[in-house]
């Protein structure tokens, strides 16, 4: 019964109790989901889908920042991080030739190898749905009545669902689980993302690495130029997301090599422990091997003002500890240049 091995798995990392009735909703109304049975099980090792892979080119480019939060907006915000101080000195950095993801790792991608390598799947899977796409052969068995209230207790679709038949029912079920499959996943750790990247035979982007993919080689502020611009990226002020979009959503969000999302949608593991850069006057006791480095901004639920300019800056830096989830931290692959991904 694969789902309740997942049961076992969200219990042993301390399952938020939404999550745990929205288990038991979905117990309730679809028990036969949840046996392995009728789950035709993937290869094991198989690779997800090609991949999208970018070639940034070997070369020099302007890491960190000079800025001075002279007005001190950082406390009139209530970001505790002191503004831009972690970023300095400005100074040039290195890369090597390497590929990287057009986009952010998408549900799709994670299930593939959750369900080959029996890896934990995210918390968050409860919270959309998303966590019928590991079943979603099962659909055509379930009854009408038990569609009908996935579609309104599990997915909430804005929708009279009473007026629908089985047929349409499993059509909007199945429309919904497509959308989420290309939604970046959230809400696995530093260790998870980890684990991912190396599957594929990859890697987590260094820090270095993801600021060169930012910034391109003239130094730029933000992804698309020098110019804030609001509403070029996801980061919850676009009415028509109140949570992740589709890594395709935002056309405009994209560095000149082609990369996507990197100002927003959701913030990325990078490789790096939280340091500071060589000849920093900052100090921080937050530095040190605690704390992984996360790059880039996010969609916002309104607890947090991510569509502030400054945690869109392709020098914005900020740390989370690696064992953490958050519904807004994801996470793309690099390969070194001339070495095969496996998704490839």
């Amino acid at each position: 019964m694969i789902l309740f091995t997942m049961l076992g798995r969200y219990l042993k990392i301390r399952m938020p109790v939404a999550c745990l009735r929205l288990f038991s909703i979905l117990w309730l109304i679809t028990p036969g989901l949840l046996y392995a049975e009728g789950l035709p099980p993937g290869p094991a090792g198989s690779p997800p889908a090609a991949t999208d892979a970018i070639l940034i080119e070997a070369g020099a480019f302007v890491m960190g920042s000079n800025r001075v939060d002279t007005d001190k907006l950082g406390g009139e915000f209530g970001v505790n991080k002191p503004w831009y101080l972690d970023e300095h000195p400005e100074h040039r950095e290195t890369v090597q030739a390497f590929l990287v993801d057009r986009f952010e790792v998408t549900n799709a991608q994670y299930a593939t190898y959750a369900r080959t390598q029996k890896a934990d799947v995210p918390p968050y899977w409860m919270k959309n749905g998303y966590l019928l796409a590991l079943a979603r052969e099962q659909l055509p068995t379930e009854s009408e009545d038990r569609l009908r209230r996935l579609v309104t207790e599990v997915f909430k679709l804005d929708v009279d669902a009473s007026a629908l038949d089985k047929a349409q029912l499993e059509a909007l079920i199945g429309l919904r689980l497509r959308y989420l499959d290309n939604v970046p996943v959230v809400s696995v750790t530093w260790f998870e993302a980890d684990a991912y990247c190396r599957w594929r035979g990859a890697r987590l982007p260094t820090e270095k690495e993801w600021e060169r993919i930012a910034r391109g080689v003239d130094g730029r502020e933000f992804p698309w130029g020098n110019d804030w611009k609001a509403g070029v990226s996801h980061t919850g002020e676009n009415p028509d997301y109140d949570d992740v979009a589709p890594v395709d959503a935002f056309a405009s969000d994209v560095t000149p090599e082609g990369v996507r999302d990197i100002a927003g949608n959701v913030s990325e593991w990078v490789a790096d422990w939280y340091q500071p850069y060589s000849g920093a006057d900052f100090k921080s006791t937050d530095f040190g091997e605690t704390s992984k480095v996360v790059r880039g901004s996010s969609w916002s639920d309104g607890a947090v003002h991510y569509n502030l300019r400054l945690f869109q800056r392709s020098a914005y830096r900020f740390y989370l500890p690696p064992d953490g989830r958050y519904e807004d931290v994801g996470f793309r692959c690099v390969t070194d240049a001339g070495r095969a991904d496996k998704s490839s």
